[in-house]
């Protein structure tokens, strides 16, 4: 497909919205991720401190989805009605409260039930920030401002393993509190700033967007107009029939199960790969985290330029595929663990974002928001099925290796469904 370069005030106009949307939607993201991984690095010192089994564990991290997945579509619904300037902003200041909470956790059953809360409250946020994007940039532009919104995952890897390793290693009993009662509190406390902040800084609809002269408002109107002369508004049943969307929440899963295997389990890998100390564990997640970061934007702004979709998913799953086997054929080697990671996160963080512009492609109104609810919702029962095989795979084989094939395999069924949708549909 050929793509007619856009004129400088264009260019200009949407360069202007992402200077002013995307930083603190990332900002927003990291928080979230951080809150919702810092389990993987609590787990170092609070399985022992509370006698958590593996199994325990994976499932406690796992307990987040069952949350995350009942309430997108309400929530998307929801923020529909009432818009997103107040709706995020409740829905951060919600999970902060909840994911601080943590530090009080003394039983599994504590555990458990406060990460189904914390996965309640933060369900909303993603799928909500998808919609709201698609209200402010057309098709063509979505993957590139999907990837930098999403690239928040790897820099929270970035910043969040050597945060949680410092909190670890050095506020270890201060104040009569452990070490991971203290990164729980930390790591909680920005997205109750974060949530105050949103409901001055968002804006809801183009039109009350100050920052946007009226020549920049109208070109932004008429883009998205010309958008939506090429989906289709359906009725809520049908979209729930609609064997495309289906397919998409599968994809949406296998990358899940990609993702959420290299973010809990990523401090295990490396501590077995023999690295002992835990802020050495911290920088050293960062590595994978910060390729990923490069990798998302890159591949995005590729398949925005080429407008092309399905292959810009597929491949990036597939080497995703190469480095979980790599981190299970290297897994004594730190070096080889280390760009194995790198290989894997590089992929799945980077599928992720294209594949939203499929939905988006051909969906619009509030038929896009029940569709990116349901996919969204759908698609982490991958974060509820990863941690928690992998969990009980490894009690049961006292290795990660069987349950890191299993997760693989279901990386590349990702890639393999992304290629079976018809380029006409989606490559635009």
């Amino acid at each position: 497909m050929n793509v007619q370069p856009e004129s400088a005030p264009a260019d200009q106009t949407y360069r202007r919205l992402v200077g002013r949307l995307i930083p603190f939607l990332m900002l927003c993201y990291i928080i979230a991720y951080i809150d919702r991984i810092n389990v993987g690095f609590a787990k170092l010192e609070m399985s022992a401190d509370l006698g958590f089994t593996e199994t325990a564990y994976g499932l406690g991290a796992g307990v987040f989805f069952l949350g995350y997945i009942l309430f997108p579509v309400p929530s998307n619904l929801l923020l529909c009605r009432f818009g997103a300037r107040q709706w995020i902003g409740l829905l951060l200041i919600t999970w902060g409260v909840i994911s601080g909470s943590m530090l009080f956790v003394t039983t599994s059953t504590q555990f458990f039930t406060l990460r189904f809360l914390l996965g309640a409250a933060e369900s909303g946020f993603y799928p909500g920030i998808v919609l709201y994007l698609t209200q402010w940039f057309p098709n063509r532009r979505r993957a590139h401002a999907l990837a930098l919104f999403q690239s928040a995952i790897a820099i929270a890897g970035i910043v969040g393993g050597p945060l949680s390793g410092w909190i670890l290693d050095s506020l270890q009993d201060y104040r009569h509190l452990r070490g991971w009662q203290w990164l729980f509190l930390i790591e909680a406390l920005p997205a109750v700033l974060a949530g105050v902040t949103a409901i001055f800084y968002l804006d809801n609809q183009i039109e009350q967007a100050r920052w946007l002269t009226p020549e920049q408002k109208a070109r932004l109107i008429q883009d998205l107009a010309h958008d939506e002369e090429a989906r289709t508004r359906v009725p809520h049943r049908a979209v729930v029939a609609d064997r495309r969307v289906w397919g998409l929440g599968v994809v949406v899963f296998g990358l899940a199960m990609g993702i959420y295997a290299i973010s809990f389990w990523m401090p295990t890998l490396l501590r077995e790969s023999g690295v002992r100390s835990t802020s050495e564990i911290g920088w050293l997640s960062a590595i994978p985290n910060l390729a990923a970061a490069v990798g998302m934007v890159l591949i995005a702004r590729r398949s925005d330029r080429r407008s092309e979709r399905r292959w810009h998913v597929a491949v990036p799953a597939l080497l995703g595929v190469v480095g979980l086997l790599g981190s299970v054929a290297f897994s004594h080697q730190i070096v080889l663990v280390v760009v194995s990671l790198a290989l894997a996160a590089v992929g799945v963080m980077s599928a992720l974002p294209v594949q939203w512009s499929f939905l988006t492609a051909f969906l619009g109104g509030s038929s896009a928001a029940v569709a990116v609810g349901l996919v969204n919702s759908v698609g982490n029962l991958g974060g509820v099925v990863s941690p928690a095989l992998i969990g009980w795979l490894k009690d049961r084989t006292q290795s990660l290796d069987a349950g890191l094939y299993a997760i693989a395999a279901c990386v590349a069924l990702s890639a393999v469904i992304a290629l079976s949708y018809p380029a006409r549909l989606v490559d635009r």
